[in-house]
């Protein structure tokens, strides 16, 4: 019979680096656009200032989850590889682990033991990937995956504060900026509740309070050199 159960587990990968760089996206590009609107730059210059900070965001949120995921990745193949050497030169103590495990776990003894038995006849390397290193096919190291969910959601929450100073006007433009970007914030964390099975006020209030700190932060450097400059 088909297993065909979904979980939240399953999706922490590629969800972890999508709420991440969408965060990322909204919260800098938002805060970029504030610290240089607050010292005294015009529309154009607020516009190439917020364009640039979402290349170069982009490509420096895919160059690190990349460069991250793939530092993971390699520890796992490197855990693999010792467990496929150990399973071949010691087998009998490499059982005695997995039942060992199993007991932990609150089997008898005696069914730890057929279990462990059973599954390294079955698949030795996959039963201790899973059960002693924790190592699944759904939550393995993704590099590629999540260097293009980091990149493109980085993109697409830069992309949010970017089309609010295309629409308001020079005057309104800060008080729009901070306002849409808790919005987008709070929307984000209610989709990022709901994915991934979380409390849904908890999620909101913390990706808000968060990237409403650090456009008050940029807003205010930005009006300092604003004031130091003129």
């Amino acid at each position: 019979m088909r297993h065909t159960e979904g979980h939240k587990t399953q999706r922490i990968g590629w969800l972890r680096a999508a709420v991440l760089g969408a965060n990322d996206g909204i919260v800098s590009t938002s805060s970029l656009v504030l610290g240089v609107a607050a010292a005294g730059a015009d529309a154009k210059g607020i516009l190439v200032a917020g364009v640039a900070g979402l290349v170069a965001g982009a490509m420096s949120m895919a160059a690190g989850e990349y460069v991250s995921v793939s530092s993971q990745a390699d520890t796992e193949r490197a855990d693999l590889a010792r467990e496929k050497m150990e399973l071949v030169t010691q087998p009998v103590q490499e059982q005695a682990e997995l039942t060992a495990i199993y007991i932990k776990r609150g089997l008898e003894p005696a069914l730890a033991s057929t279990v462990a038995s059973q599954l390294m006849q079955h698949d030795a390397q996959g039963a201790h990937a899973r059960d002693e290193l924790g190592i699944s096919d759904s939550q393995s190291a993704q590099p590629i995956q999540a260097a293009l969910a980091s990149a493109i959601t980085f993109s697409v929450g830069a992309l949010l504060p970017l089309l609010v100073v295309l629409v308001f006007a020079p005057a309104t433009l800060m008080v729009a900026v901070s306002g849409s970007a808790l919005l987008f914030l709070a929307l984000l964390g209610a989709v990022s509740a709901k994915a991934g099975g979380a409390p849904l006020l908890a999620a909101i209030a913390r990706v808000t309070f968060w990237g409403a700190l650090a456009m008050a932060l940029t807003a205010g450097v930005g009006a300092l050199f604003g004031v130091a400059a003129g």
